[in-house]
């Protein structure tokens, strides 16, 4: 059934508007009023604190009292926020006799005017109304649109409104500026306003004023941290960019929870970068992004956890670079932080860890690169990506170099996945102890006195399994 209301967005500078109540909901009804320049007049008996702050120093005009009729003379809207039926009630009937819109706050059958839930983003306003029969469900909308609207769009409207004469001389024809603005929102000047880059927007903008209609679209890359798994850990930023994607090259390892979040028509292309098994190199990868950006795409190079944390993000971004090709980058949360968090284990503690380190230790020729007296030293923390291949060599290297055997370790697999799975021990039986539950890529290795509490601080899936590590020292 197609809702009776009719949505109109009411220019209220320098017109009356009568508000009848003094609490909370009046104050918050006339505030909102008084930003969009009303002249408020607010009737009650008592007013709040703060509606007789806004009243002494003149903001709001006070009608003391009960509700009387004639404060609707020259209003153009009224707004009855009292708690008491019969009053609001008595607004309502007196504004209708009036022909006044009114509404009464919570109360459609009584009310000729709904006020929606707004999102604002400076010029640019998107209101959401039921016709008061589910405000709550208005408001869930509303906060859900908050979430996906990048503040940046209000500079976005403020930049087209601002060039709508140029925009409308150079193309006089609606068709020809419906292309134009198709070619614009798709190109940089939406992303440069997002990196706060407002000269760069406008000169964007004039350049893509003067191309010819059949000019084509510059593409650009975003680096997106997908994270460790958990499509609840990807930031508000993460999630737009996923929408606004033509292309998604993504890694083997991002869940697919977080690939369902992605724009429904976006063409999705896997570049498995996997222990053992890299079916698509780093050369093949930066080709694909460059294809598909000069095409004029938005591509989005999806990464597990943080492209800057062992991610080859600043490769790509040299790619990208050489070629002219615009880019931005999404961090993640990446893979030391959230897999120590689902695992309960903090990386740092007061009594037990001041530092930690990420190392990476994927191969024999990486294992050799590293400074292991340093990564032997106690009261810190290692957490050691991709590790799971070679264990055996890691362990014997911490030893050697002075590491006590009995130092606790957590090996968290599938971190912050519905299948986590957390393996505990200490570092002398470390290599035996992956094998026996047998731990699969991809999982992080905890080294350190810290891990030692995933036995009594994990909150995330099933406990740790293995046997409770040496107690930690008071």
């Amino acid at each position: 059934m197609a809702s009776p209301l009719f949505p109109v967005f009411a220019d209220l500078r320098g017109r009356d508007v009568l508000v009848v109540g003094g609490g909370a909901v009046a104050q918050r009804k006339a505030e909102a009023l008084l930003e969009a320049g009303a002249r408020v007049r607010l009737g009650a008996p008592e007013i709040s604190a703060a509606l007789s702050h806004h009243a002494g120093e003149g903001r709001i005009q006070h009608l003391q009292g009960p509700f009387q009729a004639h404060w609707l003379d020259g209003a153009w809207l009224a707004i009855a926020a009292t708690d008491d039926q019969a009053v609001n009630q008595a607004v309502a009937d007196a504004g209708e006799a009036r022909r006044i819109w009114v509404n009464v706050v919570d109360d459609a059958q009584a009310s000729s005017v709904q006020i929606p839930a707004r999102i604002e983003r400076g010029p640019l306003q998107v209101a959401i109304s039921s016709g008061g029969g589910a405000p709550m469900l208005a408001r869930h909308l509303r906060e859900k649109l908050e979430s996906e609207l990048d503040e940046s769009i209000g500079a976005l409207a403020e930049l087209l409104a601002r060039e709508r004469p140029r925009i409308r001389a150079r193309f006089p024809q609606t068709g020809q500026r419906r292309r134009f603005f198709d070619r614009l929102l798709a190109g940089p000047v939406p992303n440069l306003l997002r990196q706060r880059q407002p000269l760069a927007a406008e000169r964007e903008f004039s350049a893509a004023l003067g191309e010819s209609s059949d000019t084509g679209t510059r593409g650009y890359v975003a680096l997106v941290g997908a994270g460790p798994g958990d499509p609840g850990l990807l930031t508000l930023r993460a999630l737009r960019v996923l929408n606004e994607a033509d292309v998604i090259l993504h890694d083997r390892l991002v869940s697919k929870d977080v690939l369902q979040l992605v724009r429904r028509d976006a063409q999705r292309i896997e570049v498995g970068k996997q222990a053992g098994n890299h079916h698509t190199t780093q050369q093949q990868i930066h080709a694909l992004m460059l294809e598909h950006a000069r095409a004029g795409k938005r591509v989005v190079r999806l990464k597990g956890g943080d492209p800057f944390v062992f991610g080859r993000g600043g490769e790509e971004l040299e790619v990208l670079r050489a070629d002219g090709i615009e880019f931005e980058v999404v961090p993640g949360i990446t893979a030391a932080l959230a897999c120590a968090a689902y695992a309960g284990v903090p990386l740092t503690h007061r009594d037990h860890a001041q530092s930690v380190r990420l190392v990476t230790a994927h191969c024999k020729d990486s294992l050799d690169t590293l400074d292991w007296p340093s990564l032997a030293l106690e009261r810190q923390t290692l957490a050691v990506y991709m590790g799971v291949a070679g264990l055996d060599a890691l362990r014997d290297r911490l030893i050697a170099h002075g590491r006590a055997p009995s130092t606790p370790f957590a090996l968290v697999e599938n971190g912050s996945r519905p299948e986590q799975r957390v393996v505990v021990g200490t570092l002398a039986d470390l290599a035996e102890r992956a094998r026996h539950h047998e731990v699969q890529s991809p999982a992080l290795l905890i080294v350190g006195e810290v891990a030692a509490l995933a036995q009594t601080l994990h909150w995330f899936g099933t406990a740790p399994l293995g046997e409770a590590p040496l107690a930690l020292a008071a």
